[in-house]
């Protein structure tokens, strides 16, 4: 079954499998997270504050790549 990305989930922070933060979610276009690795606290504040931007440095978030989804973050599979 496909894992459902909810459009508020802009600002969650992207964890991997032992809980390190990885990165953050800059957007959600059409189901798919855009994530930022590198977030900077600007980038932290305005996707905090709902404004949704993506740039060439951030990068869609493959479904399979997702374990489990919260309301505070998106954990990655310790598979990959």
């Amino acid at each position: 079954m496909p894992t459902q990305i909810p459009d508020d989930a802009v600002g969650r922070d992207i964890v991997d499998a032992d809980g390190n933060q990885v990165g953050i979610v800059t957007a959600v276009k059409h189901g798919t997270a855009y994530v930022d690795a590198d977030p900077g606290i600007t980038d932290k504040i305005r996707t905090r504050l709902g404004w949704e931007d993506t740039s060439e440095e951030d990068y869609p978030l493959q479904e399979e790549a997702i374990d489990t989804i919260t309301d505070d973050e998106i954990r990655l599979s310790g598979d990959l």
